[in-house]
């Protein structure tokens, strides 16, 4: 049912890229349905504490998690969008380095981004959250490129893309 609400953008943002445009989605009456499908894919969470939101788009989810289910939002930035204090951690891209910057705290945890591709940025969040304290019990993302990492990836998605 999701997929059909997400536009394939041939050759962008560069040649050879298929862009997943999520508009159409974020723009249904199935948005509320997708956060609770998303939210329900980890069973019982009594347990967690925080969504925590992976610079840009999975603030839209991770925010909307955590009101559907009465948890806190933590929010991982891009460097230099925080205010001190933040725990960094960088990582390789396919044309270069970044890096991503969390406050510090406590608590059992639920990453939460907008796409799975290659996994070096669910990979770098997952370690950025444990450097800063937090437990990371699960991660989600609503599309999973598994073409793209294989099945060395583990994470709950609603789309996938094989």
């Amino acid at each position: 049912m999701y997929k059909e609400l997400i536009n394939e953008v041939p050759d962008f943002p560069t040649e050879g890229v298929s862009f997943k445009d999520i508009s159409p989605l974020l723009k249904s009456d199935h948005f509320n349905k997708a956060i609770e499908d998303l939210g329900k894919s980890f069973g019982d969470l009594s347990d967690v504490d925080y969504f925590i939101g992976v610079d840009s788009r999975g603030f839209i989810f991770a925010s909307a998690l955590s009101v559907m289910f009465n948890k806190g939002l933590v929010l991982i930035r891009k460097k230099g969008k925080l205010p001190p204090p933040v725990v960094s951690e960088s990582y390789s891209l396919e044309y270069g380095k970044d890096s991503l910057e969390i406050s510090p705290g406590t608590g059992n945890v639920i990453l939460i981004d907008d796409v799975l591709a290659t996994g070096g940025t669910l990979r770098a969040a997952i370690s950025l959250c444990e450097k800063a304290g937090y437990i990371v019990k699960d991660s989600g993302v609503l599309i999973d490129l598994s073409f793209l990492h294989g099945d060395e990836i583990k994470t709950k998605s609603l789309i996938t893309y094989e």
